[in-house]
């Protein structure tokens, strides 16, 4: 709570204290445009922002309500209804990604569309065992992700307050 007022992560401190993921990419683009995070061209910057809003808006907010879920409706209920409205945030992303997509979401490079997308991929796949044979374009890009060093690196798993298994 010292550093962000809702006691949310994530946080980053450099001088300044910026909170929320959207805004340390937005803060971190502003700050180094020499080094943009994102792609050059204009259309798929504007795609890169799409699906980072989609997931932070839509995805991502259902990811971290499954107590609120199991609390009103039941456990079983809870992971029907997280699938649920999961799948239509991937069924929205599939389509927003199908005419950018190379190796990753919107070309091959990693841009920010692949670092918010990737986390919940992980969870769907991994905890949610969310079917994704239906979206068999955000399944490729799961995979791509997890040879990539640094993504596997970032899953919750090897973090160091991961809880021990």
């Amino acid at each position: 709570m010292t550093l962000n007022p809702i006691g949310d992560m994530p946080v980053m401190v450099d001088g300044d204290v910026v909170s929320d993921s959207f805004a340390i990419l937005m803060y971190l683009e502003e700050k180094n445009p020499q080094h943009s995070l994102l792609p050059s061209d204009l259309k798929r910057k504007a795609i890169n922002y799409q699906a980072a809003y989609l997931v932070s808006s839509s995805i991502q907010p259902l990811q971290s309500l499954p107590k609120y879920f199991e609390e009103k409706v039941g456990a079983d209920e809870k992971v029907v209804r997280t699938r649920t409205h999961i799948g239509k945030g991937f069924a929205a992303l599939g389509k927003l990604l199908k005419d950018y997509a190379g190796k990753y979401a919107t070309g091959d490079e990693v841009f920010p569309a692949d670092l918010f997308l990737a986390p919940h991929l992980y969870s769907a796949v991994d905890r949610l065992n969310l079917d994704m044979t239906q979206f068999p374009h955000l399944l490729r890009l799961h995979e791509a992700y997890s040879k990539l060093p640094a993504f596997q690196d970032a899953v919750p798993e090897k973090q160091r307050d991961a809880p021990s298994s």
